[in-house]
This record gives C-alpha cells, structure tokens and sequence, in this order.
C-alpha cells in the first residue's frame, strides 16, 4: 500500500481519539466548566451532528478543490479547533469547537475516502480502506485509553493539546506524500454535482447505506455502554474498563484488516459470514457478561466481526457510487456518523427498561433490521463492481 495511505491514517487516527475520548473526560469537564454531566454529554452528539451535516456538506463545496490542499485544511482547522477547546473556559465555546472539529473531520473522512480509493488500482478499493480505517481501530486501542490516562494525570485539557499536536506530523506528511489531485478524476471529466446527488436515487446505493449505518449503530450503541457492562454484569474493577476497550479496539483492527483483503472481491461473503456472527454475538455477549472469560472473548469477537462487516459496507458503498466520484466519500461518511449518532441513543433508552445490557440487545436488534433489510438483494450482493 502506498505510503500517503498510512499518512491518511494517522490523521484518522487523531480524529478516532477525538472523537471518542469524551467518555472518559466528561467528569472532568463538567467540574472544570461549571456544567451538569448530563450538559458536558451533549459535546458527544454535538460532534456526530457535525459528521452528518459536514461530509455531504463540505465535500460538495470542496469537490473542485485540490484533494492535497483540502486534506491540509481540514487537519489544520481540526487541530486549531483542540487548541481553543484546550485554553477555553466557556462551555459554549467548547460545544462550538466540537462541531467545528467534527464538520473538518467529516470534511478530512470525505475527501480522505474517494483519495484513498484513487491511489490504488480499482479492485483493490477495500485494503486501501482498510488501511485508512485502520486509524480508527487503532484509536480504540491506543488513543482512547491513552487519552483516558493523560486526562487523569494532567486533565482534560491535556487530551485537546495532545489531540491537537499529534495532527502537525501529519499535516506536514500530507503536505509531502499526497499528490495534489489524489483521487481526483481529470475535472473536465467530472460530473456536475447534480448529477453526482441524483445518484441517491439507487435503491442498491441506499440499501447498502443503511446497512452500513446500521451495523454501525449496533457496534457503537453497545460500545458506548461497554464499561456500566464490564463494572457491574460482569462483576470486575474499574480498571478492567481500559482492558476491555483495549480488547474491543484489538478485535476492531484484526477485522478491518482481514476484511480489507475480502471486501473487493467477496463482499457477499464476509456479510453473509459476519451477518449471523453479529446477531448471535450480540445477545450472547448479554447472556454471557457474568462468565468473564466468555464475556472478554467475545468483546474481541464482536470488535472484529463488526468492523469486518462495517468496514466491507461501507467499501461497497463506494463502488455503487462510482458514479459520484466527488461524493462518493461523503456518502460513506454520512452512513456511518447516521449510525454513530442513532446508535447510542437507541441503546440508551433501553437502560432503564432493560438495565445494564439493554444496549446489547438493541445491537442484535438493529443487526437483525440489517439482515432483513438485506435478504432481497442477497443474490447480487457479492462480487466487485
């Protein structure tokens, strides 16, 4: 894989850090700012809200831009936006920040898709997104935790500075690595960007965006709740939490990477596969939390079989939007923020009704939509467009 790729995925990776480091900080923020926890939780949907709006949004605006140009702007807007979040002493300008950080996120997702897929051959669209995806993966494994960690030693704003800084290198190698129009069709032979929305009309395009937002939705919802799971059904420590999470963000990465090597070619099968994994999994990780040597191999299972099947969707997603070239990536990024977004706040309402492993549930549930949602395109749905 070229190496402008893992340069893309290392800014994947800040923004994977930023994007789930709350969880851990919100104690913190709350005090620091003078806010209810309640209040300094509404920073979480601020930013998925940014996602859903920015990818479609800003990828329509800046389709004629440079692909090189426009990936440094959104790393350096991303970065500024942590700077003032860490100096800040008002929770407004703190919420205002994570929006803007997540609309240059969606932007950086948007553009950082279609470019990805444009620097390696055509079928080999699902390892260079693999690749990229990978950043995230390794988010939940490294960057969570360890953001968790500094925010305790140092604070909450110590997270933001380090969130910021780790985006310069990287700005720097984009500078360098990518080539100024990567991914980037010649624009004579571009559509127009009426052309490129009309090709929402696919059912196939659709149906294959909301299998990914789905699937998404169940692998965050319980993600999401993994610790209230890990402290009381599971019976361990608080520091078993980041053990957990770690062992989820392992899982993530082994399936993305195993799937990148299957999604070009056999789609259908890796869906097909992880499809049954998935709804299985999810109810037995419920049934199953007391028993803790079940309950940690199946939090590596879950992470691996639900970034395989997600990461594979959302692969697909690109191919049958070959025909928006500009808006491809952001129709990528819309699917997963919609499921990143809903996700949670489905498994939320299912705590009090349900309890601690309500959000366990609700993931079969939604995997289960997903699957009957499938069933009638499942004759066409493998092989490579």
């Amino acid at each position: 894989m070229p190496l402008p790729l893992y340069l893309l995925a290392l800014v994947v990776f800040a923004m994977g850090t930023s994007e789930f480091m709350l969880a851990g900080l919100l104690p913190d923020i709350a005090s620091d700012l003078g806010v209810s926890v309640g209040t300094a939780g509404t920073l979480t949907s601020a930013f998925a809200i940014g996602m859903i709006v920015g990818a479609p949004l800003v990828a329509a605006l800046a389709r004629n831009w440079p692909a090189r140009g426009s990936l440094l702007g959104f790393v350096l807007v991303f970065s500024a936006a942590h700077v003032v979040g860490a100096t800040t002493t008002s929770f407004v300008v703190l919420f205002a920040t994570r929006v803007v950080a997540a609309v240059a996120n969606a932007g950086f997702l948007a553009v950082a898709l279609t470019a990805a897929a444009g620097l390696v051959p055509p079928g080999r669209k699902g390892r260079a997104l693999a690749v990229l995806l990978s950043g995230t993966t390794v988010a939940t494994i490294a960057g969570v935790p360890g953001g968790s960690l500094l925010g305790t030693v140092l604070g909450w704003r110590a997270t933001f500075w380090a969130v910021a800084v780790v985006c310069l290198p990287a700005a720097l190698g984009i500078l360098k690595g990518i080539p100024p129009r990567a991914g980037k069709s010649d624009e004579a032979c571009e559509p127009a960007l009426r052309s490129e929305i009309s090709q929402l009309r696919s059912q196939r395009l659709i149906l294959v965006m909301l299998l990914g937002a789905l699937v998404n939705a169940a692998t965050l919802g319980s993600f999401t709740f993994l610790a209230p799971i890990v402290t009381d059904s599971a019976g361990m420590a608080r520091s078993w939490i980041s053990v957990v999470l770690v062992l989820f963000g392992a899982g993530s990465f082994v399936g993305v990477t195993l799937a990148g090597r299957l999604s070009d070619q056999r789609p259908g099968l890796v869906v097909a596969a992880g499809g049954p994994l998935l709804l299985i999994g999810w109810p037995a990780l419920a049934v199953l939390a007391e028993h803790q040597i079940a309950f940690l191999v199946l939090v590596f299972v879950q992470g691996a079989v639900s970034f395989a099947v997600g990461s594979t969707l959302i692969t697909r997603v690109l191919y049958e939007a070959a025909g928006a070239p500009t808006m491809a990536g952001a129709y990528a990024t819309a699917a997963l923020n919609v499921g990143a977004a809903v996700g949670p706040l489905i498994a939320a309402a299912t705590l009090g009704p349900v309890g601690n492993r309500g959000p366990l549930w609700a993931s079969g549930f939604l995997v289960l939509i997903a699957l009957l949602a499938a069933l009638p395109f499942r004759p066409a749905s493998d092989g490579a467009s």
